[in-house]
């Protein structure tokens, strides 16, 4: 069990940790430019939604693709994307985490498929046609089917959320307000369910605590406090910052890809808003409006007079039952180990020794024929042994041997030192396929 949740955590991490510096980007915008920000702008205020609705979902699709099935997939993933978010209101990256890997899945099932049953000269036509197609046929189908879902899960959501409220068990709502925070849903819980409850409650008594319980920074900054003093790796040295633009300037989006690349740590967050939703109901604290962003700030900001004492508590006892909770969660885990597909940041992926690349410009032309053209010729002296293409681009540093024009040689030398370079006038039509078919045969790798 815990290795599947380690291999479900690594492949969540391999979507969303290369899209940090995204997330990033986009809440210093957001901290900045909106009308409660640093520096309001409406002009670059614009900017915000499209960010946020379009951009992140896109690029964590097509890193979900990407893990799958490279590039290829990526690209495929992307595509497919790109029907859930036109097709919703709200920020669909868990429609992302689904629709990317899913475009990947669909055109490796479709490449494995049609392996070395493509005719020679076809294959760059036959490549671009089924991820064209593949894409749009998950476009539409995304598309055509998210709003009703989306909106099927926003009111079992809200739902849930009135049936504890009613029960007169409010602190318990952290059941269900932080993992859904953690599906990118916070808004429409804040905004479509917690706000109208608190705007009538404040009618009467001045204030609500309504407004505190999914704005709350505490348990968002313990979990990346435990990130950026014991986590490793991407996940530690990016937790600073993300903090500052959290905590500072309530983008409470940013730490839910932490959450998400180590599943277990939902458990920190749920802890602290329990914790924090306590100290406020005990302490009777409120606030008179909904603040946003939900800063440290503007929860200052919205405290009446005389109740500043209470809010400041539960922020405070949410944030360090977070920490608590989550800091032997983030030290077990190790090093993120994200696919191939998707190497992190400073990592230098792995390439076998027993493989060949085909490496030309774009990594989709004459790259793809040689690799046809070979992959027959070893099949037919009985080698087994990976084949594959790249561009030129996307070489790995300890690739084995590499194939390409004589042009590119030098620069593949650059790029994999240790790579064996054959260097060709043409990948096509060269003689020295069947001397790397002999080579190859002398090492035994046979079978």
């Amino acid at each position: 069990m815990r290795n599947r949740v380690r291999r479900f955590g690594a492949f969540l991490a391999g979507m969303m940790v290369p899209n940090i510096a995204a997330f990033i980007a986009w809440g210093l915008l957001t901290a900045l430019v909106i009308p409660a920000g640093w520096l309001p702008s409406p002009r670059l205020a614009k900017l915000v939604d499209p960010t946020i609705l379009y951009l992140l979902p896109v690029l964590i699709g097509f890193a979900g693709g990407r893990l799958v099935h490279g590039n290829r997939g990526g690209v495929v993933g992307a595509i497919a994307v790109m029907g859930v978010v036109v097709g919703s209101t709200v920020p669909m990256f868990l429609g992302a985490m689904i629709m990317g890997p899913l475009g990947g899945w669909l055109i490796r099932t479709f490449d494995r498929a049609v392996q070395g049953r493509i005719p020679a000269g076809f294959e760059m036509l036959v490549s671009n046609f089924s991820a064209g197609l593949a894409g749009l046929g998950l476009m539409l189908a995304g598309y055509t089917a998210v709003e009703s879902a989306v909106r099927a899960a926003m009111a079992a959501l809200s739902s849930g959320a009135r049936t504890v409220t009613g029960a007169g068990l409010l602190p318990l709502i952290a059941l269900i307000i932080e993992p859904a925070k953690v599906l990118f849903v916070n808004n429409a819980i804040n905004h479509g369910v917690l706000a109208p409850l608190g705007i009538a409650e404040a009618k009467q008594a001045g204030q609500s605590v309504f407004f505190l319980l999914e704005s709350n920074p505490g348990p968002g900054l313990g979990l990346l406090a435990a990130y950026a003093l014991f986590g490793k790796g991407t996940a530690k040295t990016s937790a600073p910052s993300a903090i500052v633009i959290q905590f500072f300037g309530g983008i409470h989006e940013l730490y839910f890809p932490y959450v998400l690349m180590n599943p277990l740590t939902v458990l920190a967050v749920i802890a602290g808003g329990l914790v924090g939703n306590w100290v406020f109901v005990a302490l009777r604290a409120g606030l008179v409006a909904t603040p946003s962003p939900g800063s440290i700030f503007a929860e200052i900001a919205m405290t009446p007079k005389g109740g500043l004492l209470p809010v400041l508590l539960g922020i405070v006892a949410a944030a360090c039952v977070s920490l608590l909770v989550a800091t032997p969660l983030v030290r077990r885990l190790e090093t993120v180990s994200v696919p191939a597909g998707a190497p992190l940041a400073g990592e230098v992926p792995e390439a076998a020794p027993q493989s060949v690349l085909f490496v030309c410009e774009a990594g989709m032309g004459s790259s793809v024929m040689g690799q046809s053209i070979l992959k027959r010729k070893l099949r037919r002296a009985g080698i087994d042994i990976v084949v594959d293409h790249a561009a030129l681009s996307e070489i790995p540093p300890l690739a084995g041997i590499v194939v390409a024009h004589r042009s590119l040689a030098a620069r593949v030398h650059e790029l994999a030192p240790a790579a064996e370079v054959y260097a060709v006038d043409e990948l096509i039509n060269t003689p020295v396929y069947d001397e790397l078919v002999r080579r190859l045969s002398s090492r035994d790798l046979k079978g």
